[in-house]
Parts: structure tokens; C-alpha cells; sequence
């Protein structure tokens, strides 16, 4: 069952259970807050879920990771209830301490070919992505879906220009290009193995988890490939004047018009496409593979 099966579902069930389906945002609800030292048994968490989708079958439930969470497996998809079984949340669940996307971690688990397809369907339903303040999500739930589909992917890059882009690492190895969030842990991973490969990184900033702003005082600075490792390791970065952002608005519109929801997406010079993060052994065999 797909995510938006699932919020039909739940869509049918609404009135008679009085569900509130949120994005992640809602972690923040008082009441789940009130439910967060109240121990409850997975098994009935697990009864709950019968009663309430049963239509949806339940693969896991685990009530430890999320403070007045339970996380819950069914089949691809991952959401979450309060412990109770009464709210359910569609999203991501972030963590803005140790600045790790929790939902992405657990997906990229079950099925690392699947990590951006399938967080960013659950997004698209739930109608959580959003790039900055009073912009639209990166793509919609069609696009989605599209993002989600098993097989070769290709991208071509004609459309965008030198514009938005950061250049850094060997000038003179095989060209590669990232679409990337600065508050992307698993972009800040590539990064480092980017760094120790003998490869020239065209990196694309989009806003996935609302870094427009920190993108913006990158490409503006003085030293961009300094200031972007800088994002990544969390290091202030200096005041810079305003620039032409423009570049930064080509790649955000590129991400929704081929459905690229969540990040890294690694794109290789014929335009073959990896979804997620990859190892260095990994990454080193695909780009043999290039027919460029």
C-alpha cells in the first residue's frame, strides 16, 4: 500500500475515529507531549492499528526511538502514532539537535535504493516539503511517485547554467553534479567522500528542509567552496552582502519539474542519476561506468 493509498484510507476513516493526520511538524502537539512518559506495549499500539486501518498491515511497531512516538513499518512506508494510536503523522521527523533527519536515517535501513523515493512520497502526501517561507513544496505527488519508481534514471542538465552552481574539488577529474540541502546529513557524508575522491563536484543547493537562507550566504561569499564546507561542518559563516541568488531559484525549479524531493541526488556526466547517499567504493564503480 503507497502513502497516498493510505491517507485515502484514513481519509474514509476520519469521521468515524476522529483522526488528526499531520506533517511532521506536529510532533510539537500537546498532547503528544503529555503521552511522552507513558509507556505503552508495542502490542497494543499494534491492536490499535487493527481497529483503526485495517486494510493497512502493520510489518513493525517501535514505541523506544522518538520520545511520544511509536514508528511504524507498513511494507515501504514509515509514519508514525502517538502512543495512544490516535494521532498519526505523515513526514519527517527531524531532530534539531543533533541536526539529523530521523525519518530519512530509518528509510535509507529498510531500503537504501528506496531512501529518497520513499520519504519524499510520504512528503508529497502529507503535504510537508517546503522550500522557504511561503514557497510552494519541491514537487507534487505525482512527480513524487515518478521519483519513487525503481530503474535507470536520467537527467539532462542543458537547462541550467553556470548559475547556481558551487564548483569545488579537482578541477581536472570526472565531472559530477549534486543536488544538495546544507541540513542534509546525508549530503554532509558525500561531501566528505566527494573530498577524498579525485572528482569535480558542480554542487546545486536546493531548499529541502528550509536552508534557503543559509544557501544564500554561501553562494554569496567570497570563498564559496570554503563557506559550503563550512555549512556542512555547522561552522558560522561570516556576513556577506547580498548577491544574485537567481542561480540558487533555476536549481528549485529544476527539482520540481523532474520531481527531485528529497537530497543528494548525484547526476555523472551522461546523465546517469543516483538517488541518495553512497559509499566510495560505490560511487567509484558508477563513475567508470560513464559512457561519456
Amino acid at each position: 500500500m503507497s502513502a497516498t493509498d493510505l491517507l485515502r484510507q484514513v481519509g474514509r476513516s476520519v469521521r468515524r475515529f476522529r483522526f488528526l493526520i499531520a506533517a511532521a511538524g506536529a510532533v510539537g502537539l500537546a498532547s503528544l507531549a503529555l503521552a511522552a512518559d507513558v509507556h505503552v506495549p508495542d502490542e497494543t499500539v499494534r491492536a490499535a492499528l487493527r481497529a483503526r486501518l485495517p486494510r493497512t498491515p502493520v510489518d513493525a511497531v517501535d514505541c523506544t526511538k522518538i520520545r511520544g512516538l511509536c514508528e511504524i513499518v507498513a511494507g515501504a512506508n514509515l509514519f508514525y502514532v502517538d502512543p495512544g494510536a490516535r494521532f498519526l503523522v505523515i513526514g519527517r521527523v527531524y531532530d534539531m539537535q543533533t541536526r539529523q533527519d530521523l525519518t530519512a536515517a530509518r528509510l535509507l535501513e529498510m531500503n537504501p535504493d528506496m531512501l529518497v523515493g520513499a520519504a519524499a512520497s510520504a512528503n508529497a502526501a502529507a503535504g510537508a516539503t517546503r522550500s522557504h517561507a511561503g514557497q510552494p513544496g519541491l514537487a507534487s505527488a505525482g512527480k513524487a511517485a515518478a521519483a519513487s519508481g525503481q530503474g535507470a534514471r536520467s537527467l539532462s542538465l542543458a537547462k541550467l547554467g553556470e548559475d547556481g552552481a558551487i564548483i569545488w574539488g579537482n578541477r581536472k577529474g570526472p565531472r559530477i553534479t549534486v543536488f544538495s540541502d546544507f541540513r542534509c546529513g546525508y549530503c554532509r557524508a558525500l561531501s566528505k567522500v566527494l573530498r577524498e575522491m579525485n572528482v569535480q563536484v558542480v554542487e546545486r543547493p536546493i531548499s529541502v528542509l528550509g536552508s534557503r537562507a543559509l544557501a544564500d550566504r554561501v553562494y554569496c561569499a567570497k570563498n564559496r567552496e570554503r563557506a559550503l564546507h563550512a555549512a556542512y561542518a555547522g561552522e558560522p559563516l561570516k556576513e556577506t552582502p547580498d548577491c544574485d541568488t537567481s542561480g540558487l531559484d533555476a536549481n528549485e525549479a529544476f527539482a520540481r519539474e523532474h520531481g527531485l524531493n528529497g537530497t543528494p541526488v548525484i547526476v555523472r556526466g551522461d546523465g546517469a542519476v543516483l538517488e541518495g547517499y553512497r559509499p566510495r567504493a560505490v560511487l567509484e564503480k558508477w563513475l567508470k561506468e560513464s559512457r561519456s
